[in-house]
């Protein structure tokens, strides 16, 4: 089925690839490009939303130099096999490959309302890509354009500032979202190289739509049309679980213990605030600072009474070792001598 007059076989609404804004549209290079056979509902014609380089087979972006790169080229080649199908155990499995078991996800967006801010853990990160699709999404991909990738001591980072999250969706009308913002991504510098931080902040989104609906002379379908079906890129089914998250994820300490020990709802929550509480006041109870001044003083007393009891030896080797020391045994050297001189005199007259 043919797209805005395109001829071309195996062009149709519902199969569609992005290719590099950086060639001529006809050139040689990649497969033709047909403009017009999209339409933008915020911006009238215009060709697909092209971020970066998309490799012509597969619809996802071709692996780089850089390992980071070629990691995020996994993530997409991993989601491209999704299916309606796909369980619990498969989003399980897809996290326990990408993210590190405490691995954190942020996004952020602005609403209506407000700016948000999400933060979710291992835990509840796969939910939050199920919901994705759940939200009507076919397809999900990221496309990094110019990413900074720098080196630390356990973790790689990469910073990428154009960065765009792709949906296909089905449902209710075909439609691409391509969400813009930027992704920050911290690698832990290992085989495995999984994500240890996730932080997507969302600046705009487009939704694009092929140009072959408004053939359908349809007004009620034309208002229907117009109407966005995300908010800020995300579905309603997406944002009604990052909504959710905020009352889980302070519950995952409770789940945690409720399955490793079996204990009921109200044992889990008294023996979390225990726990805290014990935290809360353990820290001022704990005198680590005051034991070695203690023992300082203690050793300059036991000095001065083996000073006073000894003889000039220790006196004349302490001033030899270091001229700090002499000092201080100077100082204590006349009210020694003046004890002495005030008991001689009283064992003489008692002789």
């Amino acid at each position: 089925m043919s797209v805005g007059g395109c001829a071309c076989p195996g062009c149709s609404s519902k199969s569609f690839k992005l290719y590099s804004p950086k060639e001529p549209p006809n050139g040689s290079t990649y497969p033709p490009f047909h403009p017009g056979a999209m339409l933008d509902r915020d911006v009238g014609p215009t060709p697909m939303y092209p971020p970066s380089y998309m490799e012509p087979g597969m619809g996802r972006p071709t692996p780089y130099g850089n390992q980071t790169d070629y990691r995020i080229f996994e993530l997409n080649k991993r989601l491209q096999n999704w299916t309606e199908d796909c369980d619990n155990l498969w989003w399980d499995a897809f996290t326990t490959e990408f993210f590190e078991d405490d691995a954190m996800l942020t996004i952020t967006f602005c609403l209506e309302d407000g700016p948000k801010r999400y933060t979710i853990g291992r835990t509840l990160i796969p939910r939050y890509f199920r919901s994705i699709f759940e939200g009507g999404a076919t397809e999900l991909f990221y496309v990094l354009k110019h990413p900074k990738e720098s080196f630390h001591n356990n973790f790689v980072s990469l910073d990428c500032d154009q960065c765009t999250m792709v949906t296909q969706n089905g449902k209710p009308m075909f439609t691409q979202v391509c969400v813009e913002g930027r992704l920050y991504l911290e690698f832990m510098f290992d085989d495995m190289m999984r994500i240890k931080t996730w932080h997507f902040s969302i600046r705009q989104h487009r939704e694009v739509l092929p140009r072959s609906i408004l053939a359908m002379h349809d007004p009620q379908m034309l208002d229907q049309l117009a109407k966005n079906i995300t908010r800020c890129g995300l579905s309603n089914s997406t944002l009604n679980y990052l909504r959710l998250c905020v009352i889980l994820e302070p519950m995952q300490e409770l789940m945690s213990r409720h399955k490793t020990y079996s204990l009921s709802p109200r044992d889990c929550l008294k023996t979390c605030l225990f726990q805290k509480w014990q935290r809360m006041v353990a820290p001022p109870a704990e005198p680590a600072r005051q034991a070695p001044n203690k023992r300082r003083k203690r050793k300059v007393s036991g000095g001065s009474t083996m000073s006073s009891g000894g003889g000039g030896n220790n006196n004349s080797n302490s001033k030899k070792k270091s001229p700090a020391n002499s000092f201080a045994l100077s100082s204590q050297v006349p009210d020694l001598v003046g004890t002495k001189t005030c008991t001689v005199p009283e064992l003489e007259d008692r002789s």
